[in-house]
């Protein structure tokens, strides 16, 4: 991982004359195992072409790298992509969130367990939980997701493609 980092930062830190090379070398080099590394170089070196009047050349890597940002849900990095495409004059479209997104990262694994088919009292012990408390989350979740049964959980969770993001 120091090769990627070095890779992306080495750019930002450099001369004006050199910079431009070190992007390229950094696209060229093996930064798509680092999905948020290689995202974040693509970001800056689209920010460094729109800032030396260079913008359509810049959507290119800022409209891939928001994209990256949008599929690792990256919210902040996603959203300082769409300003600086915005300020390239491209017109980014709007983040679809579903309703999987007003989960807690709590709530949104317990979910996830849920729609895999086990009961309270498995995911509270996955979880280190109580199934009282286990059962009250599941109050207040399906609410939030639209739903009134546990069987309909897989389904809104894989429309809504969230992911596990609790571990």
């Amino acid at each position: 991982m120091l090769g990627a980092s070095l890779l992306v930062t080495r750019p930002l830190v450099s001369d004006e004359g050199e910079a431009e090379a070190l992007y390229q070398e950094g696209l060229a080099g093996d930064l798509l195992s680092w999905p948020f590394l290689h995202a974040r170089h693509l970001l800056a070196y689209g920010t460094w072409l729109r800032r030396h009047r260079r913008a359509r050349d810049s959507r290119y890597f800022l409209r891939s790298g928001r994209d990256i940002f949008d599929g690792l849900g990256a919210v902040p990095w996603y959203e300082q992509a769409t300003r600086e495409l915005r300020a390239s004059g491209e017109t980014s479209r709007e983040r679809e969130l579903g309703p999987g997104h007003q989960l807690s990262p709590q709530e949104r694994h317990i979910a996830q367990l849920a729609a895999t088919g086990l009961t309270n009292r498995e995911i509270g012990q996955h979880l280190y939980l109580s199934h009282r408390t286990v059962g009250s989350h599941l109050y207040r979740i399906f609410p939030k997701l639209g739903i009134t049964s546990r069987g309909q959980l897989s389904s809104v969770l894989l429309g809504d493609s969230l992911g596990d993001t609790a571990s």
